[in-house]
């Protein structure tokens, strides 16, 4: 019966050896490690044996046991091991998955489509800092010191002499202290005032601005500029006009609305102002106002892309609601 015990534990090993997969291997801890498998059952043939063989036949039993237990646990990991390795199969007769390409955001495109639109223009490209100082934001500009508009509530003050720009004029100034004219250039930016959000208004938005500086420059000029630009950018048959305004830095001075039509009613939508650069600003920077002219405008580009869009509310271009800007 000791030969018998050992031809079997000799068996179990070799079979085990044999097995590849995981459900050979459930059968096989049936077969041998069960309540009635053959490893487990050799416990009760003891009793059989006479009474000076049960010792040595109670050792050879433990040690086939155990052999066998580690054994099957080793094959156990193999296989476990194995199975984390192997990768996923892949049905290639399966419908590919649609990828969601991003793309600039609409007021990105706006502003390229401008640059595009202005650079056909001949204008050149400026850009500046966010944070000014007093001297760029106001001075420059024939803003003074009484101004409304220099009035700590109506700005972001990072300190005394400096705040987070209101206007994108400060490039112009920054480009007449720098360069000569002629001067024809186009600055695109973010800039901020501390206004109450509503479907219109928004504390940071974008401005791009357009200044022309040299000599014989008119009104005419810059009036054949806007004209050309908003039939480019809206369509040859939208509506604008001129409306008389006054701007520190400009004189004379106008407002530039669009005739925006909604839910069948046609009204004036206020895109930017222009003018006549003032002497005073020539004079800040140097330049000769007896020689030479310029005209300048600034527009308010959320306004530009709702107008274009059809877009109601300025809040819902900074909601970053993926339904909203998957439209554009």
């Amino acid at each position: 019966m000791l030969q018998e015990f050992e031809k079997i534990g000799k068996q179990a090993i070799e079979q085990l050896a044999l097995i590849t997969d995981a459900g050979s291997l459930e059968s096989y801890r049936v077969e041998y490690l069960g309540r009635k498998g053959s490893v487990t059952l050799m416990l009760s043939q003891i009793g059989k044996l006479p009474k000076e063989d049960k010792p040595k036949a109670g050792q050879l039993i433990n040690k086939i046991k155990n052999e066998v237990n580690s054994a099957f646990k080793a094959k156990q990991q193999e296989l476990g091991s194995g199975a984390k390795k192997q990768k996923p199969l892949v049905d290639v007769t399966l419908p590919g998955v649609e990828l969601s390409i991003g793309k600039p955001h609409v007021i990105t495109q706006t502003v390229n489509d401008l640059l595009e639109i202005f650079g056909r223009m001949g204008f050149n490209i400026a850009y500046g800092p966010e944070v000014e100082d007093d001297w760029h934001n106001f001075v420059a500009l024939n803003i003074p010191d009484e101004h409304p508009a220099r009035d700590p509530i109506d700005n972001f003050y990072v300190d005394d002499t400096h705040l987070m720009r209101s206007q994108t004029s400060t490039i112009q100034i920054r480009v007449m202290e720098n360069e000569k004219p002629p001067i024809r250039v186009v600055a695109p930016g973010r800039v901020y005032r501390p206004d109450t959000v509503d479907s219109t208004h928004m504390f940071m938005f974008h401005q791009i601005e357009a200044l022309v500086v040299d000599e014989g420059v008119t009104m005419v000029d810059l009036k054949t500029t806007i004209d050309q630009f908003i039939h480019s950018f809206f369509g040859a048959d939208t509506k604008w006009r001129f409306r008389p305004s006054f701007f520190p830095f400009t004189e004379p001075s106008a407002e530039i609305d669009i005739l925006f039509e909604s839910n069948g009613q046609s009204n004036w939508m206020e895109i930017g102002g222009c003018g006549m650069v003032d002497p005073n600003v020539f004079k800040a920077v140097g330049i000769d106002s007896e020689k030479y002219t310029g005209w300048a405008f600034g527009f308010g580009i959320e306004r530009l892309a709702m107008r274009k869009y059809g877009i109601y509310d300025i809040r819902l271009l900074f909601e970053n609601d993926m339904r909203f800007l998957e439209q554009f």
